[in-house]
C-alpha cells in the first residue's frame, strides 16, 4: 500500500510573491512526488503592477487578468496547484469567512508544511496581513471546536519567505534550500512575470548570495556543489529526539 501523498501550502499575498520568494521549494517538492497549492490572495493589481497601468487605456480588469495568466504560467512551470481568490489588494483586506475558507484549506489539504510573508514589512503592509493570516488559520485549523467533526490540523512548521528588504523586515533566515537543480525551472516561472520584469535578475541574484551561504553552512570544504539557493526563517519551534 502506498503512502498518501503529501502536501505543502503556500499563502502569496499577490500573485507574483511566490515565484520570486518560493519558486524553487515549490517546484522541488513536485519533483519529489509532492502537492503543492498556492493561494494567491490578490492580484497585486493596484500596487504591484505599475508597467501595466502605464499602458494607455488600460482597465482594472485587464490588469487582473494578465496577472492571472503570467501566475497560472508560472505555477504550470513550477507543477503546483493555484487559487486566485481576488481579494484585492493596496489594502489586502481578509473577512472572517475569508479566513475560514482559509482554515477549511488547512483541513482539507493537511500540509506538511506552510510558506507566506514575513512578519513585518514597513513597505508592503499586505504581506505581513498575508502571514497573520496564515498563523491564524493553522491555530484555529487546530481547535477541536470549530467545526466539529472535521479532521483537525497537526502541526505543520510555519516558514517565512525572503523579502524584498530584509533588514527592515526584522527578516533572518535560519534555513537554507538547495534549489540548484531546480534553478533553470524557477528562472522559466520568473520570466513569466513579465509586469514586473525588473526583479529578474534581482532575485537570481538573491538566489546566487543564498546560495553561497548555504554552502558556507554545510562547510566550505564539503563535496556538495551548491549554486543556488532560497532563505527562509523558520517561525514554529523544532521539535527533535538529538541534536
Amino acid at each position: 500500500m502506498s503512502s498518501p501523498q503529501k502536501t505543502a501550502l503556500v499563502i502569496s499575498a499577490h500573485s507574483a510573491d511566490f515565484v520570486w520568494r518560493a519558486g524553487g521549494a515549490i517546484t522541488a517538492h513536485v519533483k519529489q512526488g509532492w502537492k503543492v497549492r498556492i493561494i494567491c490572495l490578490s492580484y497585486g493589481e493596484r500596487g504591484e503592477s505599475a508597467k501595466l497601468w502605464r499602458v494607455p487605456n488600460m482597465t482594472m480588469d485587464r490588469v487582473k487578468d494578465t496577472r492571472q495568466r503570467e501566475a497560472q504560467a508560472a505555477a504550470d512551470i513550477l507543477g503546483a496547484e493555484i487559487e486566485f481568490w481576488d481579494l484585492e489588494d493596496y489594502p489586502l483586506r481578509l473577512s472572517d469567512d475569508t479566513l475560514f475558507r482559509l482554515v477549511d484549506t488547512y483541513r482539507t489539504l493537511q500540509p506538511e508544511f506552510v510558506l507566506s510573508h514575513s512578519e513585518h514589512d514597513p513597505y508592503n503592509f499586505d504581506h505581513p496581513l498575508a502571514m497573520r493570516a496564515a498563523q491564524e488559520a493553522r491555530i484555529l485549523a487546530q481547535a477541536e471546536g470549530h467545526n466539529p467533526g472535521q479532521k483537525i490540523l497537526g502541526a505543520p512548521p510555519i516558514y517565512a519567505f525572503e523579502p524584498h528588504q530584509t533588514e527592515q523586515c526584522q527578516w533572518q533566515p535560519n534555513t537554507f534550500l538547495d534549489i540548484t537543480d531546480v534553478w533553470k525551472l524557477k528562472r522559466q516561472a520568473i520570466e513569466c512575470m513579465a509586469g514586473q520584469e525588473h526583479l529578474w535578475d534581482y532575485y537570481t541574484r538573491v538566489a546566487l548570495q543564498r546560495g553561497v551561504q548555504a554552502k558556507r553552512n554545510i562547510g566550505i570544504t564539503a563535496k556538495r556543489h551548491i549554486e543556488y539557493a532560497e532563505a527562509y526563517m523558520r517561525l514554529t519551534p523544532l521539535v527533535v529526539e538529538q541534536l
